[in-house]
């Protein structure tokens, strides 16, 4: 049996049975050719807080940031007019904290997140290095905790998403309804280490409270360098850790008044099976109130570990008032550290931080640019930084292509 031969395939079939070329107007050095984001499906605003950190972010995504006219009317009021469509789109909102009216710029990222919303976007990501108001994750006598309503007003104006970096304290991530990926900017300031600080291995990680032990041991672990402690720091008001006793006169402590010791008995003692008092099971302790705590001695400064003729390296989240790192750069000197380094994710660097650092014994200050600080920079040459724009062009890349972010994440630990 003869089997028949198959016929040619006509020319004009061929040309549609042929794979078309992908269509897009991305420049071939373009990062994102290849992880297949349209042109017109990601839309970048950024407010008034950090243009400089914006624009960085935009030109590594290759994007032009949507042109929108923030102003303020006459009594101060935040007006918001966003010049392009956003329905069906993500949106990335880039806005940050500093010192230059901090209330101004959450009034912002409000306006423009429930602009987005009522503008029908798809997703609407907040990319905020540095989280305002972070400190105030603690509740301390009869105040409140401020970072979980400005939580609860982030999401309720519409973000669906958050990206920032090094929060103050990790369990801020749980006042979010949304999502939260907490970056870190460890690697960036590690790497500094190594290539701009001669003799590193010869360096000591430095915590200046007790409470940065473990920031400061996992440099080290890096690093295969020691650690110090500064034990014995002085505690103010607005510290972590700190818990006041109250002033009041009117505290209730003699409210209700003490009863008689017989009676107290009667009140503590315990009931056997019967029913009956069996006063013979507790033990008295002389106390007629309520015990008062006593109050915490402050131990005189020190420093626990070994840092003469090394070069001492500070660690910590955020530099904002600058006297407890200048007290404890004081105090290294005095053990005998030739040289001093302070490094941060977050350089707020308020009030006169910038002349404190300038008469210190700190040689130098390093920073990231989460939030503006060139004005401070201008009034003190110790100040560096360091660009962390590539780390959130990533997160907001692999986000947006739903790609894992836990590369981003890789020998990350939590102290960091």
């Amino acid at each position: 049996m003869r089997v028949p031969s198959l016929l040619p395939i006509p020319a004009f079939i061929l040309a549609t049975l042929r794979p078309r070329e992908p269509q897009t107007d991305l420049p071939l050095h373009s990062p994102l050719m290849n992880t297949g984001v349209c042109n017109g499906d990601i839309m970048i605003l950024a407010g008034n807080s950090h243009p400089a950190l914006a624009q960085l972010i935009a030109e590594r995504l290759d994007r032009k940031l949507v042109e929108i006219q923030i102003g303020k009317f006459a009594n101060k009021e935040t007006q918001l007019e966003i010049m392009h469509s956003l329905r069906d789109r993500d949106v990335y909102i880039l806005q940050t904290g500093g010192i230059m009216d901090v209330n101004n710029s959450i009034m912002e990222l409000l306006v423009m997140a429930y602009a987005c919303k009522t503008s029908s976007a798809r997703n609407i990501i907040g990319v905020i290095p540095y989280l305002p108001y972070s400190k105030q994750s603690k509740m301390r006598k009869r105040g409140c905790i401020v970072s979980k309503l400005l939580a609860k007003m982030m999401c309720k104006a519409g973000l669906t998403h958050i990206i920032t970096m090094d929060l103050h304290q990790k369990e801020i991530q749980g006042f979010f309804d949304c999502p939260v990926d907490n970056l870190r900017a460890s690697p960036f300031l590690l790497n500094y280490i190594v290539e701009q600080i001669p003799d590193y291995r010869n360096s000591v990680i430095v915590a200046k409270d007790p409470a940065s032990c473990k920031r400061a041991t996992s440099y080290a672990e890096r690093l295969r360098v020691g650690i110090a402690v500064i034990h014995g720091e002085a505690k103010t008001r607005f510290d972590d850790d700190y818990e006041d006793a109250d002033e009041d006169g009117d505290d209730g402590r003699t409210s209700p008044p003490p009863l008689p010791a017989r009676q107290q008995g009667r009140l503590h003692s315990s009931v056997s099976m019967s029913g009956e008092v069996d006063p013979s099971r507790i033990m008295s302790v002389g106390v007629t109130g309520v015990p008062m705590q006593a109050a915490k001695e402050k131990p005189p400064i020190s420093v626990v570990g070994d840092v003469g003729g090394r070069i001492a390296i500070m660690v910590d989240d955020m530099i904002d008032d600058v006297r407890s790192f200048v007290a404890a750069a004081e105090m290294l000197k005095e053990r005998g550290a030739y040289k001093i380094y302070v490094m941060a994710t977050h350089g707020l660097l308020s009030a006169d931080a910038p002349r404190l650092i300038e008469e210190s014994a700190i040689d130098e200050v390093v920073v990231t640019n989460t939030v503006p600080h060139d004005v401070q920079k201008i009034h003190c040459h110790k100040i560096k930084t360091v660009d962390v724009s590539i780390l959130l062009s990533e997160a907001i890349r692999r986000l947006h292509n739903k790609e894992s972010l836990s590369y981003l994440f890789r020998n990350i630990t939590m102290e960091d």
